[in-house]
């Protein structure tokens, strides 16, 4: 059997990409073009970053404009750092995610990038986002893919796609890590996983159109002008045959019906079917 899931309580202490602070910024240039494009500027705003670790990307919320702006995690070492750093302008917590601590519906924006596979129950923490976002509130969410081939931790190949006890033999034999702690879902499941959420799916609009949400370093070069010409081009029916394997996803979710308030893409924005 695989070995045993517990809290990460120092992720940030073993996992040096928290600490890229250059890749992290890149990363928040792309979350808040998103989301301003989906509900418009975060000017006013309580914005909560949930697994905010360091507080790069929180301290990129801030200073978009959020009125408040929360960063939660149970990465100590990572939050002493962000606070020490960041600490004017964002308020950090030492937080479960399954426990958030805050009233019901008071906060506008969460983030939630790249971190639920890292979390022993992610259902418990979905529903606790649920709880204390507002009703006109959104939600980003960056979600990796099962199915996506190469693993982005490892950096293996189909490790995502085995049970526990291989994927554990499969990063032992590679000399990566002792055991496999991450748990992906397929689209299917993360679907599943946000059924009491109304979602918009970025994933095309961002891969066609990676300058207009700070992207550009998806596709480098000219193979890159070249691949952002196809995917802008492509019909959306050939697209969407080619979205059960797309590595990651990037989904707005909120609890009441919206629609993007942003202006017209090649590849717009398309309502992810709830299950």
């Amino acid at each position: 059997m695989g070995k045993q899931r517990v809290a990460q309580l120092a992720y940030s202490e073993f996992q040096s990409a928290m600490l890229d602070e250059e890749k992290r910024r890149r990363k928040a240039a792309k979350i808040i073009a998103v989301l301003e494009h989906f509900r418009g500027p975060l000017g006013g705003l309580t914005v909560g970053d949930v697994g905010c670790s360091a507080g790069f990307i929180a301290d990129e919320l801030a200073g978009a404009g959020a009125k408040h702006t929360l960063g939660i995690d149970i990465d100590v070492p990572g939050l002493r750092k962000a606070a020490d750093r960041f600490g004017e302008r964002v308020a950090f917590v030492c937080g479960d995610g399954t426990a958030l601590p805050f009233p019901d519906g008071s906060i506008d924006v969460l983030v939630f990038n790249h971190i639920y596979e890292h979390v022993v129950d992610p259902d418990a923490v979905v529903a606790e986002m649920h709880r204390v976002l507002s009703d006109d509130g959104a939600l980003y969410l960056g979600l990796g893919n099962r199915l996506g081939v190469m693993e982005p931790h490892y950096k293996l190949p189909f490790l995502s796609y085995l049970p526990p006890a291989l994927a554990d033999r499969y990063v032992r034999a590679s000399g990566r890590a002792d055991h496999y702690y991450e748990r992906f879902r397929t689209r299917r499941g993360l679907r599943r996983m946000l059924r009491a959420f109304h979602v918009w799916d970025y994933t095309l609009p961002v891969l066609a159109t990676p300058t207009r949400f700070a992207g550009s370093e998806l596709f480098p070069g000219a193979l890159g002008r070249v691949a952002r010409t196809v995917l802008a081009r492509t019909p959306r029916a050939v697209l969407r045959l080619l979205l059960p394997l797309v590595p990651t996803y990037l989904w707005v979710a909120t609890k009441t019906p919206r629609r993007p308030a942003g202006a017209a893409l090649p590849q717009p924005p398309e309502q992810v079917r709830p299950l």
